[in-house]
């Protein structure tokens, strides 16, 4: 158990102060950069950095699962969401840089909140702790919807970014479900869509 904490402790720490890895190529790297005006290039740079507050947290989410997950099959699907969270991760960290943007400064704050959460979905048992997690992705695939709505037309790098966010969020949910997930209540998923958009708003400007 000491050695798993330890390596735990790693993972927050690359995930909070290093850069992220990618396997995959970043989608629109090969795009040419758009002319964007000071207003819309603050506005491209404030929505990635609000998915790249999603990113994080959604690395929280899954280690904070994983720790707790005693199914190995389960243990290595939430394993394989992460890793591809972490591209994500990787993705949103690179466009901020060509925005000229900045990670939010509350990141730690938000990694912690969401490690707890993903530590007490899963100590409530794998279908829950599933159920919970295939309505993180619904609603993050609904607030990249939204993105892709707010973003310029013109800003193609950040919209392709997005939209390959969007195909591996619905892809996950897709794999909770087939692994037994169960329905949130009602109350329990306006709960989480109210504390997103509480973390939404304030990662638009901090």
């Amino acid at each position: 158990m000491s050695d798993r904490l330890v390596i735990e402790f790693d993972k927050a720490l690359r995930t909070l102060f290093a850069p992220a890895q990618t396997i995959r190529e970043v989608p629109g790297s090969k795009e040419p950069e758009a002319e964007l005006s000071d207003r819309e290039r603050a506005h491209a740079s404030a929505l990635m950095r609000i998915n790249h507050v999603g990113e994080v947290c959604a690395q929280a989410l899954y280690q904070g699962q994983a720790l707790i997950c005693r199914d190995q099959t389960l243990r290595q699907a939430l394993v394989k969401a992460a890793n591809e969270e972490t591209e994500h991760l990787a993705w949103t960290e690179h466009r901020l840089v060509e925005l000229g943007g900045r990670p939010s400064l509350l990141n730690p704050v938000w990694y912690l909140g969401a490690l707890s959460i993903g530590i007490a979905a899963g100590k409530l048992g794998d279908p829950w702790s599933l159920g919970f997690l295939a309505e993180t992705e619904r609603q993050v695939e609904a607030h990249l919807d939204h993105h892709l709505s707010e973003l310029p037309n013109q800003d193609t790098k950040s919209r392709a970014i997005v939209a390959q966010m969007r195909l591996d969020e619905i892809a996950h949910a897709e794999t909770a479900v087939r692994l037994g997930a169960r329905e949130l209540p009602s109350p329990a998923s306006m709960l989480m869509k109210l504390a997103a958009r509480t973390m939404t708003r304030t990662a638009y400007y901090i």
